[in-house]
């Protein structure tokens, strides 16, 4: 199992960027994907999830309007799409995978998950 973080890197204030997240080993179409974040000294926070059943998503309200995610289940794939970015947005973004049982409404917790990816670093400069 794997799940394979790209799209990092460094952008200005206002700038946007383009998470991905690669998934192989299970059976991608039947997750819950999430994205994560953790910047330093802070508590991880998580920014949004998408559904396996309908492709519904959900949004921290520190990004809601300027972050989408979307699935591509025939790549396996989940994309974050970060504009506006703040410097506050600043931190190691993860993807993290639970296979959906019940009807998500929220974010879970990041003790909820089965898989996670390593990481990739987005640093927004003011």
């Amino acid at each position: 199992v794997q799940l394979v973080e790209s799209g990092g890197g460094l952008v200005q204030q206002g700038g946007s960027l383009r998470l991905s997240c690669a998934a192989s080993g299970f059976i991608f179409s039947d997750y819950v994907i999430a994205w994560f974040r953790q910047a330093p000294g802070k508590e991880r926070e998580g920014v949004s999830c998408i559904t396996a059943r309908d492709g519904n998503a959900i949004y921290a309200d520190s990004v809601k309007g300027r972050f989408t995610i979307s699935r591509d289940n025939a790549k396996n794939t989940v994309y974050l799409q970060m504009n506006n970015l703040k410097p506050e947005d600043t931190a190691v973004y993860y993807c993290a995978a639970v296979r959906e049982i019940h009807r998500i409404l929220v974010i879970p917790s990041g003790h909820a998950y089965d898989y996670w990816g390593q990481g990739t670093q987005v640093t927004v400069s003011s």
